[in-house]
């Protein structure tokens, strides 16, 4: 009885925590459809259906230049950052080279400021090398955040790749990175679906950068854009809802066709030795 009663007790607290995480995404999606003038009305399901806020937002605001810059930042940071990670942690945690343990216990180092610290440094390095209102500066902004805990978190993938399959595979003829290319990356699966989703969130919904570095209303990404769509004194309820359910659209898209290795990525990566 005693198993059963806890049994239940721990549905019952799955199902509302359950509630409490997935309800305000539900509030956002149902407010995105509701009439101007029923919005803030505490309704579960919407009186006035209408599309009015989408047609809104993507005919009268900056939201598709948004979405574009957005796209540009995210797929390059991707990009850069997997490649980099790849290689830095291929020669971190297979080849033996002195300071090596230093280097892995130093390089989550700048996680340890907060990024607000940087803000003023950051600026004037990129208006020296002239990168002020590029989308570049974004790119070099969120691989330099990204790629360490990304670089970190492959540790536990790659210590799990027995050496012999390296030394087996040198013993036939193939070099370092024909090791990388043949045999690691295909067993990596798991973790590079990992790096691919992190880096394109963290730089999808980086805002601090991507509101001091960028001025132009062409390079702004989708978090300022949303910012200045809300309004100055007055928030457009029906704009902000609509521009947040179009903008969490990729990450759930990304989440479907990959969502299950990120998830094995983060448990495996963090546990295996």
């Amino acid at each position: 009885m005693k198993k059963l009663l806890a049994k239940a007790l721990k549905i019952i607290i799955c199902l509302l925590l359950t509630i409490l995480i997935i309800f305000p995404f539900y509030w956002i999606l149902i407010s995105s459809f509701k009439s101007g003038d029923t919005i803030l009305v505490p309704d579960l399901w919407p009186v006035k259906w209408t599309l009015i806020h989408y047609k809104e937002l993507i005919g009268i605001t900056n939201y598709l230049s948004a979405l574009r810059a957005s796209i540009i930042v995210a797929v390059g940071t991707m990009i850069i950052c997997l490649i980099i990670v790849l290689l830095a942690s291929y020669a971190l945690y297979r080849f033996d080279f002195k300071g090596r343990s230093l280097f892995e216990r130093i390089i989550l180092i700048t996680y340890i400021f907060p990024s607000i610290l940087l803000v003023v440094p950051v600026y004037n390095v990129m208006v020296k090398v002239k990168l002020i209102d590029s989308p570049l500066a974004l790119i070099i902004m969120n691989v330099t955040f990204a790629a360490p805990f990304c670089v970190w978190l492959m540790r536990g993938f790659f210590k799990a790749i027995p050496i012999s399959l390296d030394e087996s595979a040198a013993i036939d003829g193939a070099g370092k990175m024909a090791v990388l290319y043949k045999i690691i990356i295909p067993i990596l699966k798991p973790g590079i679906a990992t790096i691919v989703i992190y880096s394109f969130i963290s730089s999808w919904t980086e805002y601090t950068f991507a509101s001091i570095l960028v001025s132009s209303e062409v390079n702004k990404t989708l978090p300022v854009a949303l910012h200045a769509i809300m309004g100055q004194y007055t928030v457009r309820w029906g704009h902000t809802t609509a521009g947040a359910v179009l903008t969490i659209l990729p990450i759930l898209v990304a989440f479907t066709f990959i969502g299950k290795y990120f998830i094995s990525g983060l448990t495996e990566g963090a546990v295996k030795e």
